[in-house]
């Protein structure tokens, strides 16, 4: 599976962003999707994700009031709605998907992917 995440760029505080990731690649019917980040010096960390069997979506608390992950199910591809961005929020996005599985839950660690995009830099400036 290929990962095309797209969307980011320079933002002010308070300014909207949206990101995009496509999938591609071997004909895989159902995928659970993330998204991580990774700021300069730092690990990198779950910021939301979306179940394929359940439909549920969860968020991490430092972005769930502004940030939305959103999927169309048809296509498998995912988007990360940021509103209200902030500078910490500054870091590199990357798309994630594996192939999904019964579990409703929403999987939150980096090693329950095994497929990643090449990232997407979102710089807030404020």
């Amino acid at each position: 599976v290929q990962l095309q995440a797209s969307g980011g760029g320079l933002v002010q505080v308070g300014d909207s962003l949206r990101l995009s990731c496509a999938a591609s690649g071997p004909p895989f019917s159902a995928l659970d999707m993330a998204w991580f980040r990774q700021a300069p010096g730092k690990e990198r960390e779950f910021v939301a994700g979306i179940s394929w069997s359940s439909g549920n979506s969860y968020s991490a608390d430092s972005v769930k009031v502004r940030f939305t992950i959103s999927s169309n199910r048809a296509k498998n591809p995912v988007a990360l709605q940021m509103n209200s961005p902030k500078p910490e929020d500054t870091a590199v996005y990357y798309c994630v998907a594996d192939v999904a599985d019964e579990d409703p839950w929403v999987r939150g660690r980096p090693g329950e992917y095994d497929y990643w995009g090449q990232g997407t830099l979102v710089t807030v400036s404020s």
